[in-house]
């Protein structure tokens, strides 16, 4: 993939499902820090609170989803809406405030250096010190070392939800994202990997999350590894896609 030139479009597409609370804040951040030649796109999720309301009230272009699809349903969604308004790239940014919209800049590096259809935005690629813990911590290991091998580079941050996907990626995923548990992580590196798309993955710096609960207790971090471990087994069962002449000419 090429770096985003002048005339380039970036969509930043943040899948967000009841994030009043904080959505506010995340979008002045992320207007003031991301790329110049970047639009930003709030999915809210089935949302039954002001998400959608305070995401118009900034300005901003949203999605208002009438039933909860959770985040794969939500990005497919957003990946839809960049295809047809003739944006290049899209880059997936969560809605509670950890992913810092000045990395965005380093994924499009990583992406213009490697060549790379989709770049991961790891937290655990020497950049930062968040850490996982307990089965978390187990599964993503697991996860880890099974999806290197598939995506051919290597990986330490599988499940991370902040990517910048390239025009080959943007093209597939609007027609063929998983929409199940951990389909827009564990599931779509499969589908990109299967599909001839390079992956690749750089350290990012990430917040203190904004709002919300974080998910390392250890019924929440088992249940976790159980959930994931049985996502992983049908992700590797997906057949790849076929890309086109078109896609591969506008790569």
């Amino acid at each position: 993939m090429s770096r985003p030139s002048a005339n380039s479009r970036l969509l930043i597409v943040i899948p967000a499902w009841n994030e009043e609370a904080v959505l506010g804040d995340v979008l002045e951040s992320v207007k003031v820090e991301k790329p110049s030649f970047a639009d930003i796109l709030v999915v809210s999720d089935g949302s039954t609170d002001a998400t959608a309301v305070i995401a118009r009230a900034a300005g901003v272009a949203v999605l208002d989803l009438p039933l909860n699809l959770g985040v794969g349903g939500a990005m497919r969604a957003g990946f839809q809406y960049a295809q047809r308004m003739g944006y290049d790239y899209a880059c997936q940014l969560d809605a509670d405030g950890q992913h810092d919209p000045t990395e965005i800049e380093t994924l499009i590096e990583t992406a213009s250096s490697e060549h790379a259809d989709v770049v991961i935005g790891s937290r655990f690629a020497g950049k930062g010190d968040y850490q996982a813990r307990g089965p978390r911590k187990w599964a993503m290991n697991l996860f880890s070392f099974i999806l290197s091998r598939v995506c051919h580079t290597r990986l330490s941050d599988t499940t991370s939800g902040f990517k910048l996907y390239g025009p080959r990626a943007l093209s597939l995923f609007a027609h063929n994202y998983p929409a199940e548990y951990l389909g827009d992580t564990i599931g779509a590196l499969v589908i990109a990997a299967r599909s001839h798309l390079v992956v690749r993955e750089v350290g990012v710096q990430m917040h203190p999350r904004a709002g919300g609960e974080p998910s390392h207790n250890p019924i929440k971090s088992a249940l976790f590894l159980v959930r994931a471990t049985l996502a992983l087994t049908v992700a590797l069962t997906r057949p790849g896609e076929r890309i086109t002449q078109a896609e591969e000419e506008n790569a």
